[in-house]
């Protein structure tokens, strides 16, 4: 009886097993081959490193040439330079007067070039020229002079005169004023800007009773001047003062 029931069983289990689905080699390998290329995707997707970014090339930069400074001439192919002429001094009208101080200048000749002081007779002394009279000329007809003397030396000479120093046009302060003695005037100068230039007056001075001494024709003149009335912008009080005056502050 057990016999024929393990017997039974058997077979059953056979049966089983028989009416299974075999599975072929080939559905196999294709089976495998559809798993594989369902990941590949991923695979590469995750695997794959991005490439990396370029950055654009820096464009290029226009070069501007730059422009030498300037370079001035050699000092040899220029005028010599001369000291400033006195504010006032007008190279045209100014007349030249003993003691006055001259900057003559000859360009590219600097051994005939330089600072000439005007004697008490009113000549200067030049190397070439020697002894010439420069008193009572303007600085414009000195430097005419001077060009056509020198036209005997040198071709085409360029010749400059400059007043550096007005010594011949001078007044004198007596009395009481801050600065008593001699003034320079310049080119032209009133009495009242005089007594500026002279330091003011005195807290002693009479202001009324100033008055000019002039040696005119032969004989003195006098004549008064208020400083007061000047103050006030009087017309009649704009005297102008000349070489050689003498100013009398009582």
């Amino acid at each position: 009886m057990h016999s024929l029931e393990f017997h039974r069983r058997r077979l059953a289990s056979k049966a089983r097993f028989s009416d299974a689905p075999v599975l072929h080699c080939g559905s196999y390998v294709s089976a495998v081959a559809a798993l594989f290329f369902s990941f590949a995707p991923v695979y590469a997707q995750q695997n794959t490193a991005p490439a990396p970014a370029v950055s654009p090339a820096p464009a290029p930069v226009a070069t501007v040439p730059t422009q030498s400074p300037t370079v001035p001439a050699p000092a040899s192919s220029q005028p010599l330079s001369a000291a400033a002429t006195p504010p006032g001094v007008d190279p045209t009208h100014y007349i030249i007067g003993p003691e006055d101080n001259l900057q003559i200048t000859v360009w590219k000749e600097p051994t005939l070039s330089g600072t000439v002081p005007v004697r008490p007779d009113g000549m200067i002394s030049m190397v070439l020229l020697g002894d010439l009279p420069a008193a009572g000329n303007t600085p414009t007809q000195l430097t005419s002079d001077i060009t056509g003397r020198l036209k005997k030396y040198i071709q085409d000479p360029i010749v400059s005169v400059l007043v550096t120093g007005v010594n011949s046009r001078r007044a004198y302060f007596v009395g009481e004023v801050n600065k008593v003695g001699p003034l320079n005037l310049g080119s032209e100068m009133t009495l009242l800007q005089a007594i500026s230039a002279a330091g003011g007056l005195t807290t002693f001075a009479h202001s009324k009773r100033i008055y000019i001494l002039r040696g005119a024709k032969g004989h003195e003149q006098k004549i008064f001047f208020n400083y007061k009335q000047a103050l006030k912008g009087d017309s009649r009080q704009d005297i102008l003062l000349q070489p050689g005056d003498t100013v009398v502050v009582p």
